[in-house]
């Protein structure tokens, strides 16, 4: 076995990067920032495609959900396509096909139709995360320099997604609601003539051929389970979901054994014998599973409670963003002289406080500003986690192996995302129900009782229909339940804090002489370099 000093080592000795290896990190920027943004700008389309192809309400929920389902599914393969069939053929592959599929969901003539073309992007997204970061681990041969760049490279998704709401509510006043499907076209072109000039060629030197039986268990393993997850979240402990969660559970256990099995694998099981590698991707997940939960909530809080447009309410979430890239910076430069276990567990502390300014905020003048202010903290704890969670992950990994860590640290969060919203948004609706119930016990009031315990945004669709003070009582309750799930979180939060001081305190500061053996090698062996190709 080799010690992740070892291979720290031997990182830290290639030559540095010079201006074309940032100039090539400015083109990977580009597609995470469009994968961030189009999770986000759908939002404020969605009333006016709802209007142009009548969609069910089912068909509403797929337009939405089939981008994330397919994204989620397909990580795992394309990670480990991307190490076999090459790194950068694969990530312009798939810009590709993610620019013409925007092009004909932008002119999507039906619902079916534009459910089609999500699920398709949400196939090329997924070709898109792993292989910008697996393409970072190879151009960035020092570690202090990749965990830098992975610390751009990570507040980049998140930008995007602030960036969403700003950009959809521009496009919108102006064009119809396919344009913000086209906003993908101009940034495809530019990566497409970029990355041949500026991105290197990598794939593994010992590739097989891949598993297609791998691929389809991995693919019944996570689509049931993400699905569970979300229905979980909807419809409570009924049969569909909690059978899904229970399939994706059994064909989770038959892809294991199969890569065990298997000489060449799509996912190398022998990454989780680091703990550094394990100890980074749990983490990521209930770091992401705390601020998904919260952020779905602060964001109706500023629309549905404050009253702001959607366009106001993006500009607001312009400080958190801000807070989460300059944490995503600055967190590996600090971890260069103090260990990232300790960097993490500080910061996830920190934001702590974020949550409990969260769990006070109420409905009142000065609720906006709290909301944010906690809120922009909730996101320091995640740019930082989000830098050095991953870049402990993907240097935990050999270089062949990098497409494969990246695709599971992109996997967690996807997960983590679906389990806070699953979680954290149950949570808060319960609490919102059971107030509502309490304050509608009788007269006209009561009349108005089924709409109001439906959601807030069934309430604020009712509008002047409902009697007085039924809207503040609503958006009360709904303030009510925030504050439950924030101080949920928030504990979860800081039990995660003393976690990650504890299980990362084995891994010394980045790019230390003294970095102490922090862990085998994921893979048992030492890797080597991907080869070059042309």
């Amino acid at each position: 076995m080799v010690s992740l000093d070892e291979v720290s080592g031997s990182r830290i000795s290639r030559q540095r990067a010079g201006i074309k290896e940032w100039a090539g990190l400015a083109v990977l920027a580009l597609p995470t920032v469009l994968l961030g943004l189009d999770v986000t700008i759908l939002y404020l389309a969605l009333p006016a495609l709802a209007a142009d192809l009548q969609p069910s309400s089912t068909q509403a929920l797929w337009i939405m959900d089939a981008y994330g389902f397919m994204i989620a599914g397909f990580l795992i393969t394309m990670g480990t396509l991307g190490d076999r069939i090459g790194r950068r053929r694969l990530l312009m592959i798939g810009a590709v096909a993610f620019g013409i599929t925007s092009v004909i969901a932008a002119y999507s003539t039906s619902a079916a139709m534009l459910i089609a073309a999500r699920a398709v992007l949400g196939v090329a997204g997924a070709t898109l995360m792993p292989s910008t970061l697996a393409l970072i681990s190879n151009m960035f041969g020092d570690v202090r320099q990749r965990a830098l760049a992975i610390g751009v490279w990570a507040t980049m998704f998140a930008l995007g997604m602030a960036l969403g709401p700003v950009v959809g509510g521009v496009l919108l006043e102006r064009f119809w609601w396919g344009a913000a499907f086209l906003v993908a076209v101009p940034v495809v072109i530019v990566l497409l003539v970029a990355a041949p000039l500026l991105l290197p060629e990598y794939r593994a030197k010992r590739s097989g051929r891949l598993d297609l039986a791998s691929v389809a268990l991995s693919l019944a393993a996570v689509l049931p389970a993400v699905y569970g997850v979300k229905e979980l979240a909807k419809l409570g402990l009924e049969p569909v979901p909690v059978l899904a969660l229970a399939l994706g559970g059994l064909m989770a256990l038959v892809f294991v054994r199969r890569q065990q099995r298997l000489d060449d694998p799509l996912l190398d099981m022998r990454l989780f014998g680091s703990r550094t590698f394990s100890a980074a991707l749990i983490v990521l997940l209930v770091g992401l599973v705390g601020v998904s939960g919260v952020m779905l909530l602060v964001t109706q809080y500023l629309q549905l409670v404050a009253g702001l447009t959607p366009l106001a309410a993006g500009l607001w979430m312009g400080p958190p963003a801000l807070a989460m890239v300059l944490a995503g910076i600055m967190a590996p430069l600090i971890a260069r002289r103090i260990r990232p276990g300790y960097v993490v567990g500080a910061a996830l502390a920190l934001s702590t406080l974020g949550y409990w300014l969260l769990a006070a905020v109420e409905v009142n003048a000065n609720g906006v500003g709290m909301a944010i202010a906690g809120f922009s903290l909730v996101y320091l704890g995640l740019g930082t986690i989000a830098a050095l969670g991953t870049d402990l992950v993907v240097g935990a990994a050999p270089a062949e192996k990098a497409g494969s860590a990246s695709a599971m640290s992109e996997m967690v969060q996807e997960l983590g995302v679906a389990l806070g919203v699953a979680l954290l948004g149950s949570l808060a609706t319960f609490v919102y129900r059971a107030q509502v119930s309490a304050t509608m016990a009788n007269g006209e009031i009561a009349e108005a009782a089924d709409v109001v315990e439906e959601s807030l945004w069934a309430t604020v669709s009712a509008g002047e229909s409902l009697p007085a003070g039924v809207l503040l009582e609503a958006q009360q309750a709904f303030t009510a339940g925030l504050n439950v799930t924030a101080t949920v979180g928030g504990i979860a939060i800081l039990a995660l804090a003393v976690v990650s001081i504890v299980s990362l305190r084995h891994v010394g500061a980045i790019g230390g002489e003294a970095r102490e053996a922090s862990g085998e090698k994921a893979s048992g062996e030492k890797g080597e370099p991907c080869s070059p190709v042309s």
